[in-house]
């Protein structure tokens, strides 16, 4: 069976979505049956499209404008995804947008709909989702999603067939379970204090960082030697962060850091800050658990899904805009002694095999 999947999302920075389609890339060639191919579509930057992909895949891939295609896509059926890619049995949309295949059975993720529920509070790029997304649903022969929260709200907003939805939960690399500290000196080197909390992800208005400054304020009010809150993440968008009602160094950017880097920040710190009152998984928060790190989290439904059945051991949950519910979770975890055994054990029943596998039966089913 020759598969397609769109690694338009290796491109650039990494995100979260260009690690889910990285990890299912990397895991899908050793599964049987199944002859991988990678397509990206983009202008600039397809020179590097080759070497960014793991071996056993394929580059399947013509230089495109990729606005000038999205607009078409979003308003018609042309053209066609396999005059870009040749021939396949199934076409995997990784990123929301199902070009209209011409034979090829078609797999759309969707990862979220806040796109949807958030109109304020995503980008321009993200907004054209609500016109391309209906077509890519019509276009498409099964649908995947990382949680059970997202798949319901797909089925209920679009009126899916259940039947044509699959959850496909997302995975959490080995390397996080060896990751240890980082030493003083590499921290003083960064500017990065020795005892620190932890914020990980894009700055943008759904990750809610103004309830945690606010959280981090209470927590100042009553812990005077309370640790310091770095922040680590591409700068994202949205209105600048109102840092005059914290205590002046509690607050630390460190900036854009490499994967490695990121897991030894996250396996020193004292928690991991999670408050985003809308996700689509919540894998830092999994991340952390495997790091042995304990999370605050907002008590939101697809982190409860993922992370929930460790609440009150290595994670507490908060509701997303209650500062107050946040600052008694941070104390909480600064003064508890918590065994992070659980939380590795629960981390390590999310694996990207599973997720490659899973997704190779959405495959087979429709191919």
């Amino acid at each position: 069976m020759r598969v397609i999947l769109d690694g338009t999302p290796l491109l650039g920075t990494p995100t979260g979505i260009g690690r889910y389609t990285a990890h299912l890339l990397a895991e899908l060639p050793g599964l049987p049956g199944l002859d991988v191919a990678a397509t990206a579509f983009t202008w600039r930057g397809l020179e590097n499209f080759a070497s960014a992909l793991p071996p056993g895949v394929r580059p399947a891939a013509r230089r495109v404008p990729a606005r000038i295609v999205r607009e078409a896509w979003a308003h018609g059926e042309l053209p066609k995804l396999e005059w870009m890619t040749g021939a396949a049995d199934v076409v995997h949309a990784t990123n929301f947008v199902l070009p209209p295949p011409r034979r090829a059975r078609g797999v759309l993720t969707i990862h979220d709909l806040a796109y949807l529920k958030l109109t304020g509070t995503v980008s321009t790029a993200s907004a054209r989702y609500r016109e391309l997304v209906p077509r890519s649903l019509r276009r498409a022969a099964a649908v995947i999603t990382p949680s059970q929260a997202i798949a319901t709200e797909a089925i209920d907003t679009y009126r899916l067939d259940p039947e044509l939805v699959t959850v496909t939960p997302l995975g959490v690399d080995a390397s996080w379970f060896s990751a240890s500290p980082p030493a003083d000196r590499w921290l003083a080197a960064h500017g990065l204090p020795s005892t620190y909390l932890l914020f990980v992800g894009t700055r943008e208005p759904r990750k809610n960082l103004p309830t945690l400054l606010e959280a981090l304020r209470g927590l100042h009010a009553e812990i005077s030697d309370a640790p310091p809150l770095v922040l680590v993440g591409p700068a994202g968008w949205g209105p600048d962060l109102d840092l005059s009602r914290v205590p002046a160094g509690t607050v630390v950017n460190a900036g854009y850091l490499r994967t490695d880097e990121l897991r030894r920040l996250v396996a020193g710190a004292s928690a991991l800050c999670f408050p985003s009152f809308y996700e689509g998984f919540g894998l830092p928060p999994l991340e952390a658990l495997a790091a042995g790190t304990p999370v605050v989290a907002a008590d939101i439904p697809a982190v409860r899904e993922v992370v929930g059945p460790m609440s009150g051991n290595t994670v507490r949950l908060a509701p997303p805009m209650d500062a107050d519910a946040f600052t008694d979770a941070l104390i909480g975890v600064l003064k508890d002694d918590m065994d992070p055994e659980p939380g590795r054990a629960h981390a390590r029943t999310f694996t990207w095999r599973r997720t490659a596998e899973r997704t190779a039966a959405v495959y087979r089913s429709i191919a």
